[in-house]
């Protein structure tokens, strides 16, 4: 965190600090770190509800081609006013790639579609839904920054990448082959149950294991989903748009931040701490 930042912050919790209890002030702070954390993701999340609620069909250009154009400004404008790093940039555009190529697949084999028309498409999968998942990436990267984060125990890296690599594969191979799935949500928690997520708010240090954290943040993507799915954005097969995504779609994003985490690790492996 650069140090105008760091200065905010400590106002901020200074004043907080003097004026509610401290339990409150932290607890206000983490949400605020959080929410700042997420701004990519929130700002894209605003601009599926915006332009659904917005868009005419006689505009210029079709609503998937704007919310491209609108992801891509965004991008552009973290940058420029030093939102994000050269180095956070280089995750967001792993997290596209990775994100688009299973998208091409999930939508060839029938999982989803996109309804809307649009020109910025790659074999019927609009490029701006490749940013949603660089949202993810957006979030991890910065979170780290903001927060210090630390992660210790941390178990052998190559490990680390071999069940993200499986978990990856698993989501194309299912399609052919029996689900491993309930294999892979056991073997994330032997593998991180003892990695705590070590971060700071101020001056103090907290903790949470690793697995719950990955809980906790499936929880609000399957919310996020359930905007998009009700915005018409996208649409599951055999699904109607005034159903919620089903529960199961969770399980598929704590998997899947799994992928996520070690592909920030592969920028940001100072942040791990190997077993003593």
């Amino acid at each position: 965190m650069n140090k105008q930042n760091l200065s905010l912050e400590r106002r901020l919790g200074d004043w907080m600090r003097a004026h509610l209890p401290h339990a409150l002030t932290e607890f206000i702070m983490f949400g605020l770190k959080q929410a700042w954390a997420c701004l990519f993701g929130g700002l894209m999340l605003a601009g599926i509800i915006a332009s659904k609620m917005v868009w005419q069909p006689d505009w210029p250009i079709d609503r998937y081609d704007g919310l491209f154009l609108y992801a891509l400004t965004l991008q552009i404008l973290f940058l420029v006013f030093k939102l994000e790093s050269l180095r956070e940039a280089k995750v967001i555009l792993l997290f596209h790639i990775i994100g688009t190529i299973m998208e091409i697949f999930k939508v060839q084999a029938g999982s989803w579609a996109y309804p809307e028309s649009g020109l910025i498409k790659l074999m019927a999968v609009p490029l701006f839904s490749g940013f949603m998942y660089a949202s993810v990436g957006s979030y991890m990267a910065r979170v780290i920054r903001i927060f210090d984060m630390r992660f210790t125990p941390y178990p052998p890296f190559w490990i680390s990448i071999v069940l993200a690599t499986a978990i990856y594969i698993n989501f194309f191979a299912h399609h052919f082959i029996p689900d491993f799935r309930v294999a892979l949500f056991v073997a994330t928690v032997a593998l991180y149950i003892r990695t705590r997520i070590e971060f700071t708010i101020g001056q103090n240090t907290y903790w949470m294991p690793m697995p719950l954290a990955a809980f906790f943040s499936s929880f609000f993507l399957w919310v996020a989903e359930n905007v998009g799915t009700k915005s018409g954005t996208w649409a599951y097969a055999g699904a109607g748009q005034a159903e919620f995504v089903s529960f199961a779609k969770m399980g598929s994003w704590y998997l899947l931040l799994y992928v996520s985490f070690a592909t920030v690790t592969l920028v940001y492996r100072e942040a791990l701490k190997a077993k003593a």
